[in-house]
């Protein structure tokens, strides 16, 4: 049986990488606008938020709500559990494992809720090579990379979509 990552966001395990790899678009979600790739303006050095008790306040309900599905501390142990505050250069490399790893667990997190449902003989089949795929036994960034550019992706989505006869 396939061994599933950790699929919930442990913040503490991670170096905020939502905070600086993700987009904000000033409107109900976020008080302001923030490109891809720069840091947070409320992000404090030890990658804590600084107005976390007041995100929902301050304007900043999508942070409240959003969840990375454990591809933030995945990301981090990938990278040998490094910060990119100590080493500039590591930030490039660490966003984009985080970008593919975000997609992989999204999809995770589906197939392991479609798991639940009274699945035929030929559903758990693909379901079995789904997760084998995913979830390879040794995952590293060039692993992440080499199944998010290849067509697994689209496989699983694909399947997922067969299920709605299900629900």
């Amino acid at each position: 049986m396939t061994t599933l990552p950790d699929l919930a966001s442990d913040c503490n395990a991670c170096a905020a990488l939502c905070c600086v790899g993700l987009a904000f678009d000033e409107g109900d979600d976020f008080a302001i606008d923030k490109p891809a790739g720069l840091p947070c303006p409320h992000l404090g050095t030890r990658h804590d938020c600084t107005i976390y008790e007041y995100l929902e306040e301050e304007g900043f309900p999508g942070c409240v709500r959003y969840e990375c599905e454990g591809a933030g501390q995945r990301a981090i142990t990938l990278h040998g559990g490094e910060s990119w505050r100590d080493d500039l250069e590591l930030l490039a490399p660490m966003l984009e494992t985080f970008r593919h790893l975000r997609t992989i667990h999204s999809l995770l997190t589906l197939l392991d809720t479609a798991r639940r449902l009274p699945l035929e003989e030929e559903e758990e089949d693909r379901w079995e090579h789904l997760m084998e795929s995913l979830c390879p036994d040794e995952m590293t960034p060039d692993v992440a990379a080499e199944i998010a550019s290849g067509t697994i992706l689209a496989e699983a989505r694909d399947f997922l979509r067969s299920l709605a006869h299900h629900v």
